[in-house]
């Protein structure tokens, strides 16, 4: 039996975003651009996933893969399209072929959230050491958020650029037990992208 664990289409993707998944520790695939769209799927057991990837490729072979990577439990795929039918019928090829709907994925769990004001620099400092994304520079809010399953940082991340076209996206950790999300702007900027985040994540059906 495959587990389906994420079922996430993200339209129009945004610059930072798009920018962020065409990275080289991302993009193991075609890369992403802005304003195209996005289909992720995760799925238990790990080598599900290349069952998935066969179904969706078979059905929309236009469409590109992005990501397709495993983990020890949990495989995951990245497709994206500048066309939403082609994610659409991949989509429904995937479900079909392994007998699921999009409401038997995990509903996103909300862990924990904050905004950090005034970020002094010795704390930039030891997050630009890590980050994956833009630098973070002293001053600035930081939005800090955390849910489960990982993945639905992805929508997360998207969502808040839209709502915040200024906000600076500072690193997405959308692989592992949790997903992280960091971004920095402007204090009401901040708030808007934690409220935005919140109303998406709530508004997602699973069980």
């Amino acid at each position: 039996m495959t587990e389906l664990r994420v079922y996430l289409p993200i339209e129009d993707l945004q610059p930072q975003f798009a920018a962020y998944l065409s990275s080289p520790t991302r993009a193991r695939g075609y890369p992403p651009f802005a304003g195209q769209h996005s289909l992720i799927i995760e799925v238990s057991p790990a080598l599900a996933i290349h069952r998935i990837t066969d179904l969706a490729l078979k059905s929309a072979p236009e469409m590109e893969p992005g990501i397709l990577y495993t983990e020890r439990q949990f495989g995951l795929l990245e497709l994206h399209s500048d066309r939403m039918e082609d994610l659409t019928a991949a989509g429904e090829a995937i479900l079909q072929g392994i007998g699921a709907q999009p409401g038997d994925q995990l509903k996103p769990q909300i862990l924990y959230h904050d905004i950090i004001e005034d970020l002094s620099d010795q704390h930039a400092i030891i997050l630009n050491r890590s980050r994956d994304a833009s630098i973070l520079v002293p001053g600035v809010a930081l939005l800090i958020y955390e849910m489960a399953p990982a993945l639905f940082a992805c929508v997360a991340a998207n969502e808040a650029e839209k709502a915040a076209p200024n906000a600076v996206i500072n690193d997405v950790q959308m692989m592992g037990a949790t997903g992280r999300l960091f971004i920095s702007g402007t204090l009401e900027d901040m708030r808007i992208a934690r409220d935005t985040i919140t109303a998406k994540l709530e508004a997602i059906t699973g069980r």
